[in-house]
């Protein structure tokens, strides 16, 4: 598939209605499950309207064409982990560095193998609809979440340039004395 120009892979308008939301919904949710049963190849509008059991015609409202809805999949599958980061980032704000870093990571796979294949799927045509900047964008707001959140941790972060090593001031992991107290502010260095 040829990258299309970012005015084609737009959505053509939002929904508004709870009945067109629910509509955008289902087209979303049978992308993906066209794309796992035939393939990016063979996924067309027609196929993934007869799945979400929507008419050509609703689907073309929201979606100008296949490389559209592949895109708008991947923007909510990437929202939806991003969303997963901003909760734990907050629910966590406080808390020790290990704790922090033990339920960020293990949530962020959660979200991420919630359903593998989809993932998969989906980050295999991510190169067709602008992924990388999807990402970026994604990761941008991940890393101020994180960083708002570590800001907050109960110990200081600490390394020793000569081992190659951090851990959470306080803990006996093995390093030895500290070089560098990294105090994470959120700032950007």
């Amino acid at each position: 598939m040829l990258k299309q120009s970012q005015s084609t892979l737009e959505p053509r308008k939002s929904p508004v209605q709870a009945r067109s939301t629910a509509s955008v919904d289902a087209i979303l949710k049978a992308t993906i499950q066209v794309l796992l049963k035939v393939g990016k190849e063979r996924l067309t509008t027609t196929r993934v309207a007869a799945r979400a059991g929507v008419s050509v015609g609703t689907l073309y409202q929201y979606f100008p064409n296949k490389a559209a809805l592949l895109r708008a999949a991947l923007q909510r599958h990437m929202d939806e982990i991003g969303a997963v980061l901003e909760s734990v980032c907050r629910e966590q704000s406080g808390s020790s560095l290990e704790k922090m870093a033990t339920v960020l990571v293990t949530r962020f796979l959660d979200a991420k193998m919630k359903d593998a294949k989809a993932s998969i799927a989906l980050y295999s045509v991510s190169s067709d609809v602008d992924g990388a900047r999807i990402s970026r964008e994604m990761s941008l707001k991940a890393n101020r979440f994180i960083a708002a959140m570590l800001a907050t941790a109960q110990n200081e972060l600490t390394f020793r340039s000569s081992a190659g090593c951090f851990h959470a001031a306080g803990n006996d992991d093995g390093c030895e004395p500290t070089v560098t107290r990294v105090r994470i502010t959120g700032r950007r260095i």
